[in-house]
C-alpha cells in the first residue's frame, strides 16, 4: 500500500511499511524512511509509487482554474469529491492527486480549510486577489524594464519627478527603489554610482547643496508674497553719524556705530542695532517665516537668508537713510573706563557703510604699529575703538599677547573657480566689532535679567557651549551672562530677544512673559543652526578638494592636530588622516601627498611623506 501525504505545506508519497492507529512508518522511492501522523495521508493508492507525482503534476497542469471555480460547490469540499464530480466517476489515485495538487497550488481560487479540504475563494474577493496579481505581473515587468535602462546608463523617465527622494531617502515601498536595488545585485554598484551613471546627478556640487535642501527647505527656498510693516515714524532721531563695518558681500547689515568726542578726550559711543522687532509682531506671517528659517544659512559663493530680500532692505542699515535701531550708548573716559549710559529706540543716521576690503588696506595691524598717519573716512573714531576694544579685551581677561596667531579663512567662488584668502583673527577690524558685539549682548542680557525679563542666553561651561533662558556665565567670552541680541536679521534668537528689549524700554509686558515660552524656539534654533554650521563645513571643505584639483596641488604640508592622527593641511581649512601616520606630537609640521579626492564622500585621500620643519618657509604645497 502506498500513501499520498501532506507534510509542511508539500505533497510527499511513500510506500507503508507499518501502521499504527495514528501513525505510519513509509518509505520513499529513494529509501529514505519517515514517520508520518496518519492525519496527513490524503490518499491511499495501489498504483506505482515512483509515477504517481510527475503524472498527477502533468495532468493538473490541464485543469482550468476558472472552470474548477465556477463548478465548485458554495461550501467546503474534499478534493477527492470534487474530483469525483469533475471526472463523472470514480477518479484514479492520479486522477484525484492531480486535482489535490491544482486546488492546492491556487490560494486565491480555493481556500485550504483543513487536511485535503477546500473552499471556493467569493468572487469579489476573487477578483481582488486576480487584480492584484496582475497588478503585481505588470510591476514586475515595469521594474525589469528600470533595471534594464540603469544597467545601460539610461534614466527611467517615472525617476525624474523623485529623483531628490531617491538619492536621500527613498522610499522603499516604491517600485523605482526596488528597481534601484535590483541593479545594484546585479551590477555591484552603489545606488548613487547608478544615479550618476545615469546622468541624474550632473553635478557633485549639486548633490551636496540639494541634499541639504532636501532636508532643510523641502519647499524651495523662496519667500511667499509679504507686506512690508509700517515705520515707526514718531521714534526720536540720534544726533549721530553712525557707520558699520561689514564685509563686501553683507546685505543684512545689523550693527552700526558712532562716536561723539568730547574735549576733555572722553567719548559716548554708540552701539547700533537694526530693529526689525519694532515691525515684525509675534505670531505674523513675518514671524512664521522667521522661525521657519531660524537663522541666516552660510556656504561658500552663496547663501539662504533668513529673512526676505524686501524686509531686510526695511531694516538694513543701509548708508544714506535714517534706520529704525535699537541703541546702547556708553560713556567711555578718557581712561577707556567704560560705563553703560542709555538703551534707546531711534531713527539713527546712517552715513557710512565701510567694507572690509577698503577699509583694511589703512586700518591693520601693521599700519597700527607703525603709527602710519595716512588719512582715511573715520580714522579717529576707528582708533579710538580700536584702543577701546583692546581695553575690553583685558576687562574680559581674554588679552593673551603670547596667544599663537590663528587664520581665517574667505572662499571667494567664480563660476567654477574658488579662490581662499586668509586673514589674521583677531585683525583690528575684526577685535572692535567681535568687542563691541560681546558688550552690548554681554549688557543686554544683564539688563533684561535684573528686569526679570526672559530672554536666550549662550552660556559655556567646562569647555561645552548650551542655549539656556537662564542668564549664565559663558566662561570662554569671560562674561557673567550673554544673549545673542545683535544680529535680528540673520538670527531668530535674536529677533525674539529684541523683541524683549524693545517692550523694556517702552515698559510694556514682554511679548514672552515665562521662560518656558522661550523654550522651542530655542530648542529649534539650536539644533537647525547646528546644521546650518555643519553644512557650511561640508561646502567648504568641498571647495578646498576644487581647490586641490584646479591648482594641481601634488603635496603640501599640514600641522598634527590634539588626537595625533588627524592633521590640518597649511593654507586651507581641510583637515585629513593621512596614511601611514606615524605617531608624532600635535603641533608636528608634516608633508604629505595628494593621492586623490573624493567629492561625492567629499574625502581627501592623503599619504604620509616625511616630517618637516614646522618653521620652514613657503612655499607648503606644490604641484611637482
Amino acid at each position: 500500500m502506498n500513501v499520498l501525504y501532506e507534510e509542511e505545506g508539500s505533497f510527499k508519497v511513500g510506500h507503508v511499511l507499518s501502521e499504527a492507529e495514528a501513525s505510519l512508518q513509509v518509505e520513499s522511492s529513494s529509501g529514505k524512511r519517515s514517520k508520518i501522523k496518519a492525519a496527513n495521508v490524503l490518499l491511499r493508492f495501489t498504483s506505482p509509487l515512483a509515477s504517481l507525482l510527475p503524472e498527477a503534476e502533468a495532468l493538473g497542469e490541464g485543469l482550468e482554474l476558472d472552470f474548477l471555480w465556477e463548478m465548485a460547490p458554495t461550501e467546503e469540499f474534499a478534493f477527492t469529491e470534487f474530483a469525483a464530480d469533475y471526472y463523472g466517476h470514480v477518479p484514479s489515485a492520479v486522477e484525484s492527486a492531480a486535482m489535490a495538487l491544482r486546488l492546492h497550488g491556487a490560494p486565491m481560487y480555493f481556500y485550504r480549510k483543513g487536511k485535503g479540504r477546500y473552499k471556493a475563494a467569493p468572487e469579489e474577493s476573487l477578483k481582488a486577489a486576480l487584480a492584484g496579481q496582475e497588478k503585481k505581473r505588470l510591476q514586475g515587468e515595469q521594474i525589469a524594464r528600470m533595471v534594464t535602462e540603469l544597467k545601460t546608463g539610461q534614466l527611467p523617465e517615472s525617476f525624474r519627478p523623485q529623483l531628490a527622494a531617491l538619492l536621500y531617502r527613498p522610499d522603499k515601498n516604491t517600485l523605482e527603489f526596488k528597481a534601484i536595488e535590483q541593479a545594484v545585485s546585479e551590477t555591484a554598484r552603489s545606488p548613487l554610482q547608478l544615479l550618476i551613471d545615469a546622468g541624474a546627478v550632473p553635478s557633485h556640487h549639486d548633490y551636496h547643496f540639494n541634499a541639504f535642501l532636501f532636508e532643510y527647505f523641502p519647499k524651495g527656498t523662496g519667500f511667499p508674497p509679504i507686506e512690508l510693516p509700517a515705520l515707526d515714524h514718531d521714534l526720536p532721531r540720534a544726533s549721530v553719524a553712525a557707520f558699520s563695518i561689514d564685509d563686501a558681500s553683507t546685505t543684512e547689515i545689523d550693527d552700526a556705530f558712532s562716536v561723539q568726542f568730547r574735549p576733555d578726550g572722553s567719548a559716548r559711543v554708540g552701539i547700533h542695532i537694526a530693529a526689525p522687532a519694532l515691525g515684525i509682531a509675534p505670531g505674523s506671517p513675518l514671524d512664521q517665516i522667521a522661525l521657519s528659517r531660524l537663522s541666516t544659512v552660510y556656504m561658500p559663493g552663496n547663501k539662504i537668508t533668513m529673512l526676505p530680500d524686501e524686509l531686510v532692505m526695511h531694516y538694513t542699515l543701509q548708508a544714506g537713510k535714517d534706520c529704525p535701531a535699537l541703541s546702547l550708548y556708553i560713556e567711555v573716559g578718557a581712561d577707556l573706563t567704560v560705563t553703560p549710559a542709555d538703551t534707546v529706540l531711534e531713527w539713527v543716521p546712517i552715513v557710512d557703510n565701510l567694507r572690509h576690503d577698503t577699509l583694511e588696506v589703512h586700518f591693520n595691524q601693521t599700519a597700527l604699529q607703525a603709527g602710519d598717519d595716512t588719512p582715511y573716512p573715520y580714522r579717529d573714531e576707528l582708533l579710538f575703538l580700536w584702543r577701546l576694544a583692546n581695553q575690553l579685551e583685558v576687562v574680559r581677561g581674554k588679552a593673551d599677547p603670547n596667544r599663537p596667531p590663528q587664520v581665517d579663512y574667505n572662499f571667494l567662488i567664480d563660476g567654477e573657480q574658488v579662490r581662499i584668502t586668509t586673514r589674521q583673527r583677531g585683525a583690528p577690524i575684526d577685535k572692535v566689532v567681535s568687542e563691541l558685539m560681546i558688550l552690548v549682548n554681554s549688557h543686554w542680557g544683564k539688563w533684561l535679567a535684573e528686569q526679570q525679563i526672559p530672554a536666550i542666553y549662550r552660556a559655556q561651561s567646562a569647555g561645552k557651549v548650551r542655549m539656556t533662558t537662564k542668564p549664565e556665565p559663558h566662561v570662554g567670552l569671560g562674561v557673567a551672562q550673554y544673549a545673542w541680541s545683535s544680529s535680528p536679521l540673520r538670527r531668530a534668537v535674536d529677533l525674539l530677544n529684541q523683541r524683549q528689549l524693545v517692550a523694556a524700554v517702552r515698559g510694556e509686558k514682554a511679548p514672552y512673559p515665562k521662560g518656558q515660552d522661550l523654550f522651542v524656539p530655542m530648542r529649534d534654533f539650536d539644533a537647525t543652526y547646528s546644521a546650518y554650521l555643519q553644512l557650511q563645513d561640508r561646502m567648504e571643505n568641498y571647495w578646498c578638494l576644487r581647490y586641490l584639483e584646479q591648482e594641481q596641488i601634488r603635496e603640501l604640508d599640514a600641522t598634527v592636530l590634539r588626537d595625533g592622527s588627524t592633521v590640518r593641511l597649511v593654507g586651507i581649512p581641510l583637515v585629513v588622516k593621512p596614511d601611514a601616520m606615524p605617531e608624532l606630537p600635535p603641533g608636528s609640521r608634516v608633508r604629505l601627498k595628494v593621492m586623490g579626492v573624493d567629492y561625492w564622500a567629499i574625502h581627501c585621500h592623503t599619504h604620509f611623506l616625511r616630517s618637516v620643519d614646522a618653521e620652514a618657509t613657503e612655499p607648503v604645497m606644490t604641484d611637482a
